[in-house]
């Protein structure tokens, strides 16, 4: 079965073979804009930055497809009109200021505009990447998950080291070939889960690789080396040579999906900007506070050896009480959020499925302590 090529607004499919092995994917492929955005404001040397796109990645993906006669979903549309790579409840989901330039276009998002954006350009590039996927699982043959991407060769002016990195999030059937296949050439310095964690809720893997147990991982390549055509040649092809022999010896058993560190969120330039257009410090403040609170959930699931009654006896509120406020935010913003729901994005899990993993039984000193200090809790 042959997947055909397709080209709609917001996405492009490369088509491949159904039974291939392996699905590729660009969340941020392409700068360009639709012509009703102009240039959100920006001046056009910005659009040359990987604050727009993932330079290289689309030319190694296409690359790619060829070599392996595998199908590839690209984006079609810059990442500053909205990012695939996000959940759609994502803070970051489309950017005010990244990497010190203020996006004018988008510092007054109203909530109309933010649905409009997320059902012409972000719903369709996700349900293009699902029918794929399940035309490749209805071939027989279980497809590994493999998204191409690629960073910027310094950050804050420190330099970063790795030629090429994989950034993989509880499950290293995927990862683990890909770092060994890389690493075994001594000239190679190759980044594992560096300068990133994989692993964000919302994300293209986690929206299509883990709910079929997909072996996954994200590859980036450190944009220097892959700036221009011949550095998209060489490492295409070292990666197609590296992949060929995973699909040879692939192990595509279902393994269960263990929650790690959360990705770090995208960082931006936070100096105040002398343009008139820039973000105003509430909507900054709001960014900042998203951060912390996602900082705040990655380490809650880190900590399970940290029980909600501790939590609750030392600081008068748990994982629950987060996962309680986080619905509360929802319906005042006008979504229907479910109690189980909000509490899997808190614990990364079903939340009965994190109590029989790491739930333990409550000693009597615990319980002294807790219902001492319940009054007290929130």
């Amino acid at each position: 079965m042959v997947i055909a090529g397709e080209a709609a607004e917001s996405y492009r499919i490369l088509g491949g073979r159904a039974d291939s092995g392996i699905v590729l994917v660009c969340d941020h492929a392409s700068n360009t804009l639709p012509a009703e955005y102009g240039s959100l404001g920006l001046p056009a040397e910005e659009f040359g930055r990987h604050i727009a796109y993932d330079i290289g990645a689309a030319a190694i993906t296409e690359r790619l497809a060829v070599a392996l006669g595998a199908p590839a979903i690209l984006s079609r549309h810059s990442r500053l009109l909205i990012d695939p790579n996000r959940g759609d409840d994502d803070p970051t989901l489309i950017m005010r200021l990244s990497d010190g330039a203020v996006v004018p276009g988008n510092n007054s998002l109203t909530a109309t505009e933010r649905r409009k954006r997320i059902e012409r350009y972000y719903h369709p590039y996700h349900d293009a990447v699902g029918r794929v996927v399940a035309s490749m699982l209805a071939s027989g043959r279980r497809p590994l998950f493999f998204s191409v991407h690629s960073m910027t060769h310094a950050w804050k002016g420190v330099a970063r080291p790795w030629q090429v990195s994989i950034l993989w999030s509880g499950d290293r059937r995927l990862a683990g070939p890909l770092l060994d296949g890389f690493s075994a050439d001594p000239r190679l310095y190759v980044g594992d889960n560096q300068p990133y964690i994989g692993g964000l809720d919302g994300d293209t893997m986690w929206q299509h690789a883990r709910p079929h147990d997909l072996p996954a991982a994200v590859i980036e390549y450190r944009q220097d080396l892959v700036a221009d055509a011949p550095g998209q040649r060489e490492w295409a092809e070292r990666t197609a040579a590296i992949l060929r022999d995973i699909l040879k010896s692939a192990n595509h058993a279902p393994v269960h999906y263990i929650p790690t560190r959360e990705i770090a969120m995208p960082k931006t330039d936070n100096a105040k900007s002398s343009k008139p257009d820039a973000a105003t410090p509430a909507q900054m403040q709001t960014e900042f506070e998203a951060a912390a609170y996602r900082r705040l959930v990655a380490h809650l699931r880190e900590r399970t050896d940290v029980q909600n009654i501790d939590l609750m006896n030392l600081a008068g509120f748990c994982r629950n009480c987060l996962a309680n406020w986080y619905q509360d935010a929802a319906k005042g913003a006008g979504v229907n959020l479910s109690k189980e729901a909000s509490r899997e994005k808190i614990y990364g899990m079903p939340y009965e499925q994190w109590r029989a993993k790491h739930q333990k039984e409550a000693t009597p000193e615990q319980k002294a302590a807790f219902t001492q200090s319940k009054p007290h809790s929130h």
